[in-house]
């Protein structure tokens, strides 16, 4: 297990944890939440061993393989497959013991170096690595094609693939949604959940968190509290304990006051002078209990637009894409006669799998691109707000805020769009301190921000603006859980309409009535909810998993039947074929049909086991035994993970062969 004792840990003067305390179990899958700056990414450092704590002491178990995301942009020539299969640790290492085996010409180390490369399993790393890629977003083509050939979020997936590769004990995961679309994320989700390991994840996304662990861990005024639960059930948790401790604090000042009362009126008095002494003294002895400080939550508004048009845009057998290089070629089309209105608000969540064309889509109705076919009616004084994907790279890293804000005042001046804006400096800085950018914050260059601060910048220059139609292309990828919910309750405030493509199935469910589903060149109203796409989403990822086996699997050679004599058409000849047809067909289906049932009566018995596990780790054990269920429970799950790919590809195969 993992152990920290009255750990204090410093990150230059500031103190982050101040002996802290906590005790993690074998297989337990833990969330790690706290206020951007109280130390998650330090506590990350501890664990994986590139920080050491100043006071108390930290302990995991010595023989624990350890897996994290490398936050290095990868550059390489090599290809994709190849790169991830690298992740493998322990595959590198067995290739190495045979290369060194054959070089000595020792029989029996060679045999026991072949036999350790075997159980690394050097047989299936392939199809590993490539069902890990594809889960993650990449299309089949893609999957030899160089690293470096990927833009800087493709290869941030890429690591996080490279790192689900490596076999682990202990897999640290810090903010992994965060280059992700949401049917990686549903495809992430399904794979931790899958993990026989301990986990820990830092993320802000709430429902993904809800989804994968079962124990959280809250850093807080330097200290380290373990909720069981998931995200959910620790607001609810910490919100009792809130108030709790708010109702203690009152009960006790109210002790305090009746006892400084009794104080001051008898302690002149020889006759109570004694009682009052003792007072004085039950006052010094009594341990006070804090006043509950709640942490101030970020909150803000958008101004009701000036004008709400209606429709506010109209699209009339319109194509998106981008046009060709240079005006070399063909463009390029991804999505074509898409005739559909958008009214005056609505609110609408853009769905479809990755590369579907959901950005692009975006990018032509904020007029980024131009249609590349059809026609695109705006209505009267639309004003478009638009939050991309790379907004935060069309900031000025050697500009302030302050800056920013001065100059945006000037551009919509020009473009005649000010609408009863205010332009004075001391309005813009008031402006900024709506956001959370006051003092020296507004002169502070925006290179040296985080992420989360930049996209609060975006957020303020895009209210500022005053826009009747909101364009959001995955506006969560940086901000935190308070930043999140902000948005979620301004999005539900705001007047006009809302286009919104996100991972956030919280910020999803919480601002849209309506869905447009991008799929297959085309949009279509979604009529399911989000738990509907969700089963899609998975849906999907095995069906490309299997043909990504398919395409590599070596043909298999199937019994010849000799073909009949070419003869008239006749009944009898007719029957005797289909007789031998029938026949072939059983003989194909029947070991396939017997495999899939022993196959199918495993894991039935392995989930059965695995509910005990389970049950059995959440038992108060003693830790040998604790250890021992959690080994148990690992190699139960991996055996199960095994076992439901091949009763996939058993499922594909006898469709396929009724079918024949």
């Amino acid at each position: 297990m993992i152990s920290l004792k009255n750990v204090v840990l410093r990150r230059g003067a500031k103190v982050l944890l101040d002996g802290a305390s906590a005790t993690l179990n074998p297989g337990e899958k833990v969330a790690l939440v706290g206020r951007n700056g109280a130390g998650k990414s330090t506590l990350f450092a501890l664990f994986n061993g590139s920080l050491h704590e100043d006071g108390g002491s930290f302990s995991l178990p010595a023989q624990w393989r350890l897996a994290q995301v490398a936050q290095d942009m990868p550059e390489t020539a090599q290809g994709a497959t190849d790169f991830v299969i690298e992740g493998d640790t322990q595959l590198l290492s067995a290739q190495a013991e045979v290369q060194a085996a054959n070089d000595s010409g020792d029989g029996d180390r060679m045999a026991n170096a072949y036999m350790a490369l075997y159980d690394a399993g050097e047989h299936d790393a392939k199809s590993r690595a490539q069902a890990l890629i594809l889960g993650l977003g990449f299309q089949v083509a893609e999957l030899d094609k160089p690293v470096n050939s990927f833009s800087g979020g493709w290869r941030m997936r890429l690591q996080l693939a490279r790192a689900l590769m490596c076999p682990s004990d202990l897999l640290l995961l810090d903010e992994p949604t965060n280059h992700l679309d949401l049917d990686a994320l549903v495809w992430l989700e399904s794979w931790l959940q899958r993990y026989a390991g301990t986990l820990l994840v830092i993320s802000h996304d709430r429902e993904f968190l809800d989804a994968v662990t079962q124990v959280t861990l809250h850093i807080e005024k330097a200290q380290l509290t373990r909720y069981s639960g998931n995200y959910s059930s620790f607001e609810e948790q910490r919100a009792e304990k809130m108030a709790l401790q708010q109702a203690a604090f009152a009960k006790q000042q109210e002790k305090i006051a009746h006892l400084q009362k009794f104080i001051a009126r008898f302690k002149a008095k020889a006759s109570k002078a004694k009682q009052a002494q003792s007072r004085v003294k039950a006052l010094d002895r009594m341990e006070k209990i804090a006043p509950l400080l709640a942490e101030a939550d970020f909150s803000f508004e958008f101004k009701e637009p000036a004008n709400l048009p209606n429709p506010m845009l109209s699209l009339q057998e319109v194509s998106v894409g981008y046009p060709p290089a240079e005006g070399m070629g063909d463009p390029t089309v991804i999505v074509r006669g898409i005739s559909k209105s958008v009214l005056a608000g609505q609110r609408i969540g853009i769905l479809g799998a990755n590369g579907q064309g959901k950005s692009t889509l975006v990018k032509t109705v904020a007029r980024a691109l131009a249609p590349l076919a059809g026609e695109m009616i705006e209505g009267k004084g639309l004003n478009i707000g638009y939050f991309a994907q790379q907004e935060l790279d069309v900031l000025q890293p050697d500009d302030n805020p302050l800056e920013h804000m001065v100059r945006l005042a000037k551009d919509t001046a020009a473009a005649g769009r000010l609408a009863g804006q205010e332009t004075r400096e001391q309005d813009l800085r008031n402006f900024l301190g709506m956001f959370n950018f006051g003092g020296d914050m507004v002169k502070q260059t925006v290179g040296s921000m985080s992420g989360g601060e930049k996209a609060r910048l975006v957020l303020c220059m895009l209210v500022w603006q005053r826009p009747n139609l909101l364009l959001l292309d995955e506006p969560t990828n940086h901000l935190d859980l308070a930043t999140r919910e902000a948005l979620s309750v301004a999005l539900n405030e705001f007047e006009g309409t809302v286009m919104l493509v996100s991972h956030d199935r919280a910020l999803l469910r919480a601002v849209c009535d309506e869905f447009w589903m991008v799929s297959r060149g085309g949009v279509s109203p979604f009529d399911g909810d989000l738990d509907d796409y969700q089963r899609y989403l998975l849906e999907e990822a095995k069906r490309q998993r299997a043909a990504a086996r398919m395409a590599a699997a070596p043909p298999v050679a199937t019994p010849e039947v000799a073909a009949p004599a070419r003869a008239p058409s006749s009944k009898p000849v007719q029957r005797t074929q289909d007789k031998q047809a029938a026949q072939h067909k059983q003989s194909v289906l029947r070991p396939l049909k017997k495999e899939f049932e022993q196959v199918e009566q495993r894991m039935n018995t392995l989930q059965a086991e695995q509910t005990q596990l389970e049950q059995q780790l959440a038992d108060v054990q003693a830790p040998a035994e604790l250890a021992k269920a959690g080994k148990q429970l690992k190699a139960v799950t991996q055996e199960l993970a095994d076992l439901e790919e091949r009763w996939l590809a058993l499922g594909e195969q006898i469709e396929a062969a009724s079918a024949a």
